[in-house]
């Protein structure tokens, strides 16, 4: 049973992810969000598609704190679980994918990983501003996400864009640089996917018992909702963010962080 069970999420992962991302180059629903001349602007979509919008609730209130969410449900399941299940090697094994989760999207001896492999891949500093005109900058400025402006920094804007800019006065608000260009890994997909394969693994435990406490069954339903959920959201970014590449790469780091806990 327990065996199934992870290769029905990785199965079921791998087919969603594959057939979004069919839809997405056949329909061209996809938005580039490392092309700096279109990550700045709505998806081409969002008016007519409700999760093309990036203000869906599914991407504001559960996706930007993915790992969060995972957390609590991973949690409620351990805490109401029997003593004997209450086991330290599940709670390691929670530790190194926050471990996994903080090095590829936060920080790794400075910048985070997904942020190097842009980098290395040819990603640039980009600062957008309203008008749509697009000025490559230093990388410091986008690894201490400083906001700039012609009046903070003034040395950055010379030459032919500072004249044109001048004449738009939204360009003199503050913006932040993003790193743009290069190889953008789908983080979406990434911390989807290894949630759903750490959470499925977690409930294996829960399966193999014959009767649940009242809590312990709320835990597991939460669980399982929540799984449903991120099965959910990586069908929408399959079918609209990112290249196919960049959801790829994307899938395959989320695998290889959920495999690290099956060193123990």
């Amino acid at each position: 049973m327990s065996v199934d069970v992870r290769y029905a999420a990785f199965a079921g992962i791998t087919a969603i992810l594959l057939f979004g991302t069919l839809y997405s180059v056949a329909y061209d629903t996809y938005l580039d969000t490392s092309n700096p001349v279109l990550t700045h602007l709505p998806h081409h979509l969002h008016a007519t598609h409700y999760f093309a919008n990036k203000s869906n609730i599914l991407n504001s209130y559960f996706i930007k704190r993915a790992w969060g969410w995972t957390s609590a449900a991973f949690l409620t399941l351990w805490l109401t679980s029997p003593p004997h299940k209450r086991t330290v090697n599940r709670v390691l094994k929670w530790g190194v994918e926050t471990a996994v989760w903080l090095v590829f999207t936060s920080w790794f001896f400075g910048p985070a990983l997904l942020e190097r492999l842009t980098a290395a891949s040819g990603g640039e500093c980009m600062a957008t501003f309203r008008s749509g005109d697009v000025f490559t900058v230093p990388y410091e400025y986008c690894l201490t996400r400083t906001a700039i402006s012609q009046e903070t920094h003034p040395f950055l804007f010379v030459g032919s864009f500072a004249e044109s800019s001048l004449r738009v006065p939204d360009d003199r608000l503050p913006v932040i640089p993003r790193l743009r260009k290069g190889h953008d890994v789908s983080g979406h997909v990434f911390l989807l996917t290894m949630s759903v394969l750490f959470l499925v693994d977690q409930i294996r435990p829960s399966l193999y018992a014959r009767s649940w406490s009242p809590p312990h069954a709320c835990a597991v339903a939460f669980n399982i909702a929540l799984v449903t959920i991120w099965l959910f959201a990586i069908s929408t970014t399959s079918v609209y963010f990112h290249t196919p590449f960049e959801k790829f790469t994307g899938y395959l780091l989320g695998v290889a962080g959920y495999m690290v806990t099956l060193l123990y």
